[in-house]
């Protein structure tokens, strides 16, 4: 029974809203527009989130990563006179890392330069990048073919080379790959492998591999490349000597990461006169980016939803004004026995069905732009569950607030002045 006269009172409210098509759906347009505004801002900030995130996640949550950094005053030093510049990360520091802390369960010692690589005539400049097997366990990246390096190759100091999909497709174009011989800076490398690049930015921190990587045993950067590396400009000189320009720690478990890093930084402090080098924590960062996404969807929705605000006022507007319009249809029904929770939940029902019609309109709406950004921007935008249930939940609360006062208002027009009224 009960059923059946709300069944009956939807029905009613329906054909209410469908006599005035157009101030109903005029009233609905602020709906629509807040929802569609929620829907899209949670996606667009949903998909930039994650970008941001999946990046700083390739670092490792469990890494640290120590580089070396040029002091500010031997950086103007070098700028002024002829200059030789010591600074930076040792074979020593990457020792006392390595066994020095319990939680660090493995390090790479990186040793870095920039050197033109050759093969037939095909030429392009590579950062060489001189490291240990444990370099890939740390940065774990897809190997296209080959192997990578193996500590075979460090006892028998092995001039091997293992390439990213970028300088091979640049210098083994129409060559045979796993195997071929490559000179990079003057030596001979047999290429053994090659492994797909991440390389770029996550946040403020600058990924371990680049794009025209190429790696090779550290053993070999040491006796090709040494630790002294000399430039000349504009008829000035000057050189750096630096051993190891990246060490990368893996902490055996995330609680202890921070732990570890304030650790690290203690013992270069102790070893180091000068600060030259830097610490970066990608868990940090990632909690970081966590909570800036928390940040932005907060505020993202905030703006958007005053818009729905506005949609809700409007609707209340609308049904007050119906009210007055109906004031003699509300006497009527009073008179002939309609109890007062009756004809609130008559104007309520009215009212939700105006806030849901919009809503969903607008979930389509808001569907549809994310779309539409990605496929023109290239943009990444995720539509999540909670971007579609929060809008709609939303707007079907503003529909049963916004209605209520009228619908008591409504409720409680005096029958007998109701039937008075023309």
């Amino acid at each position: 029974m009960r059923g059946t006269r709300f069944v009956r009172s939807i029905r009613s409210g329906l054909e209410n809203l469908l006599l005035h098509k157009l101030r109903s759906f005029l009233t609905m347009l602020g709906v629509v527009f807040g929802v569609g505004s929620v829907v899209a801002m949670l996606s667009v900030g949903e998909g930039a989130s994650k970008e941001a995130l999946e990046q700083i996640k390739k670092l490792g949550s469990t890494n640290i990563l120590i580089s070396s950094l040029k002091p500010a005053q031997e950086e103007k030093a070098s700028m002024m006179r002829s200059f030789v510049s010591m600074y930076g990360l040792t074979y020593d520091d990457h020792a006392r890392i390595a066994q020095g802390l319990k939680t660090v369960e493995g390090t790479a010692p990186v040793k870095s330069t920039r050197q033109d690589a050759g093969l037939h005539g095909r030429s392009i400049e590579l950062r060489v990048v001189g490291t240990t097997p444990e370099w890939f366990d740390l940065v774990p990246r897809e190997v296209l073919a080959g192997r990578v390096i193996l500590p075979s190759d460090k006892t028998r100091m092995s001039a091997v080379a293992v390439l990213t999909e970028f300088g091979a497709r640049k210098l083994l174009a129409t060559e045979r790959t796993i195997g071929q011989a490559i000179r990079i800076g003057g030596n001979s490398f047999e290429v053994v492998g090659i492994v797909r690049s991440e390389g770029g930015q996550a946040g403020s921190i600058q990924m371990p591999d680049e794009e025209v990587d190429v790696y090779i045993p550290l053993e070999m950067a040491r006796a090709y490349y040494g630790d002294l590396h000399m430039r000349m400009a504009s008829g000035s000189f000057s050189a750096e000597n630096v051993q190891l320009h990246q060490i990368i720690a893996r902490v055996d478990a995330t609680e202890h990461v921070e732990a570890a890093a304030k650790a690290i930084e203690a013992m270069l402090t102790r070893f180091h006169k000068k600060k030259d080098y830097v610490i970066h924590v990608p868990l940090a960062l990632l909690r970081e980016g966590q909570a800036i996404k928390r940040r932005f969807n907060i505020v993202l929705g905030s703006i958007a939803g005053i818009s729905l605000l506005v949609g809700g006022i409007g609707i209340m507007n609308i049904m007050l004004a119906s009210v007055t319009e109906r004031t003699r249809e509300i006497g009527i029904r009073r008179a002939i026995g309609a109890k007062r929770r009756q004809i609130i939940s008559q104007f309520l029902i009215e009212t939700v069905v105006l806030s849901t019609t919009g809503g969903l309109i607008g979930l389509g709406i808001g569907a549809l732009i994310p779309h539409l950004i990605t496929h023109f921007s290239g943009m990444t935008t995720i539509l999540t569950w909670e971007g579609i249930l929060l809008p709609l939940s939303i707007s079907i609360s503003i529909g049963i607030i916004f209605g209520l006062y009228p619908a008591m208002h409504a409720a409680g027009v005096d029958p007998i002045i109701a039937l008075r009224h023309e």
